[in-house]
């Protein structure tokens, strides 16, 4: 079996363990970035093998230089959905904001009715 079996290349941006949803780049995130063993990241992501996880990182060893590109792209794709998100919260995430702002101002005029009780 050849290293490139274990994958589905869809696109230039996204390479997939065969048989699951789960793209190189999560498995190699907790490799490189993380320091997670192969075991832990198996224990992680429950549908792929520990052969699985090998292979992607064994790719990654024999590919280095054009997986780095890879996941750098991936990492900025992240980062640009982030400050996305960020700029436009969502009305769920503009809720949670104002409730969280609004425990945060009933804990500091709590104290102060609690000490004139």
């Amino acid at each position: 079996m050849e290293i490139q079996d274990y994958f589905n290349f869809l696109a230039s941006d996204d390479i997939r363990i065969k048989g699951s949803r789960i793209g190189i780049e999560s498995v190699l995130y907790e490799y490189i970035y993380r320091a997670r063993t192969p075991e832990e990241i198996t224990q992680q992501f429950e549908t792929i093998t520990l052969e699985e996880v090998h292979a992607t990182i064994l790719y990654y060893l024999h590919n280095k230089e054009e997986v780095s590109a890879y996941l750098g792209d991936w990492l900025e794709f992240c980062r640009q959905q982030r400050e996305e998100q960020k700029q436009n919260p969502s009305p769920a995430r503009q809720r949670f904001r104002q409730l969280k702002a609004e425990a945060a101002l009933g804990r500091v005029i709590n104290p102060s009715r609690v000490g004139s009780a």
